[in-house]
Order: C-alpha cells, then sequence, then structure tokens
C-alpha cells in the first residue's frame, strides 16, 4: 500500500489536519513543528492529539513527519542563531514525545562561511549534546539543493553527520526529489545508479521518508524550486518510477508541491496511486 500524504498546516489543530488528509485520501500528513519562520511552538491539547490518533487507527495511517522550521540553523557561524536552533531541536524533540509522530526533519544547515567541516562540527556537537538513547523520534536529515552555503548536496555530507553522532541508530535522510535532483544526482534518468550511490556511501537503511517534489529548475542547478508533480524538469515518468521502486514503494512519501487548496493535493495522490493500480 501507498503511504502518501501532504504537507497540512496544524493551525487548527492536529485533528483537523487527519481530517483533512482522509477528505484527500492521504493516509499521513508532514506538519511544521511550529511557525516555519520560528517562534513559539503552540500548546499542545491532549484531547485534540487524541483525536488525530483514533483517526490514524481507523484510517490506517502510515508514519507522520514533523518538519522543523526554516529558521533552525544547527551549523552558523553566529552563536545565537546555533542556540536558537539548540532551544528548537531540543523541545520539539521533546513535544514528538507526546505526538503519534517519529519522524523529525531537519535541514542540516548552512555553514556561512565557516566550511563544510566546521559547521558539521557543530551540527553534531548539537545533536550529540541534546538526543537521548530512548528518545521516541528518529532525526532525518533533507538532502539538501546546495544553495548558498548548504550543507546535505551530497550524500559524503550527510553520510559525515550520521558518523559523527553518537546515537546514529536514531538518525535517517528524508530524499527530496527536487533537491537531490538539483544538487547533481540525476533521478531521472538514473535512479538506480543514485540509490547505488546513497547505498554505497550511506546506506539504504538509513533512508526513512521521501518528499515528492518536480523541481522549476534544471538539473544540477543548485536551485530549490518546488513543482507540481509532472509539471517540472524531473516529469511524471520519474515518479512513477519512485512509487513502484521495490527498494522505495514502501517508505512514507511527503508532497511539499506549491497548491492553491489541499484539494489540489488529491489529484497528486491520485496519480501516484494510479501508477500502483496499473502494476
Amino acid at each position: 500500500m501507498l503511504i502518501i500524504g501532504p504537507h497540512l498546516s496544524i493551525a487548527a489543530g492536529f485533528k483537523k489536519a487527519g481530517e483533512e488528509a482522509v477528505k484527500i485520501e492521504a493516509n499521513t500528513f508532514q506538519f511544521f513543528t511550529r511557525n516555519p519562520r520560528g517562534g513559539k511552538a503552540k500548546t499542545l491539547d491532549p484531547k485534540d492529539i487524541a483525536g488525530l490518533r483514533q483517526i490514524m487507527a481507523a484510517q490506517g495511517f502510515g508514519p507522520l513527519l514533523a518538519h522543523a522550521p526554516y529558521t533552525l540553523n544547527l551549523c552558523s557561524a553566529k552563536p545565537e542563531t546555533r542556540e536558537f536552533a539548540r532551544m528548537v531541536f531540543k523541545e520539539d524533540l521533546l513535544r514528538l514525545e507526546e505526538l503519534p509522530c517519529e519522524l523529525y526533519n531537519i535541514h542540516p544547515g548552512s555553514h556561512t562561511g565557516q566550511g563544510v567541516e566546521e559547521g558539521i562540527k557543530s551540527i553534531t556537537a548539537i545533536l550529540n549534546e541534546e538526543m537521548w538513547a530512548d528518545q521516541k523520534a528518529t532525526v532525518v536529515l533533507e538532502t539538501m539543493s546546495g544553495k548558498g552555503t548548504e550543507i546535505g548536496k551530497r550524500f559524503e555530507e550527510l553520510k559525515m553527520i550520521i558518523d559523527q553522532v553518537a546515537l546514529n541508530d536514531k538518525m535517517g535522510v528524508c530524499l527530496d526529489t527536487c533537491h537531490v535532483y538539483s544538487s547533481g544526482y540525476d533521478i531521472a534518468r538514473n535512479l538506480d545508479e543514485v540509490l547505488e550511490a546513497f547505498d554505497r556511501i550511506i546506506g539504504l537503511n538509513y533512508l526513512k521518508c521521501i518528499h515528492l517534489n518536480d523541481s522549476m529548475m534544471p538539473f544540477n542547478s543548485n536551485k530549490d524550486r518546488h513543482q507540481k508533480i509532472g509539471l517540472g524538469t524531473l516529469g511524471v515518468e520519474t515518479f512513477k518510477q519512485i512509487v513502484t521502486h521495490p527498494q522505495l514503494k514502501k517508505l512514507p512519501l511527503f508532497l511539499e508541491t506549491p497548491q492553491q487548496d489541499t484539494l489540489d493535493y488529491q489529484k497528486e495522490i491520485s496519480l501516484l496511486r494510479s501508477f500502483i493500480k496499473k502494476i
């Protein structure tokens, strides 16, 4: 069964987000842990969370994905930015202990001129200080497009982070299709080769989920511009390969495509499910 869902707002509550997912025939969803530009997280409501749990059980939901705010930069050259990131990271992990969500997606961060190795030292220092052995959530590093001084555009960089985290059994990777294509991994023409490289460098056991996004930009552009499925440079055939691939088809898939309305996601979900039905 394909596990697929959109990115949904939790402003009206987790139960409401679950209901929205069911309405568009999704069986999971992604949400920001707080305002994507940072700020204080909304107080959790036990009744609201219980309502979401009921929906997930009744509808056979797959794993949910919590996404950290974009302002979380664990490797900024500015100490105050790193400390803000540390606070958000730890608070989010603690909040996820109360939610039916065991995947926490973070952008590795931008080293802002310090260099990749120094940036990775900062990232892993915070992860090692703030993660704990019996935490519920797996921290998944998102593959990045490589704009500016982003860390995570190469599989080797993600591997360096994972290797330097003591609790690396609590680590994983989220492969973003737009980002990985923009960073120079040609999943449109050589998906198997890219997966072989991922397995050789990181290990497919660390691949926990996928962000499904077409791209407005050409291959190896280092640009992060998402497009609707089939309307970008990746093309619809790429996504057919992904959702039917034996090494990927059981992973939870999360749409981050530009939409005017939540119902617009339903068209993409139906399209992607149709590839499975034709096999």
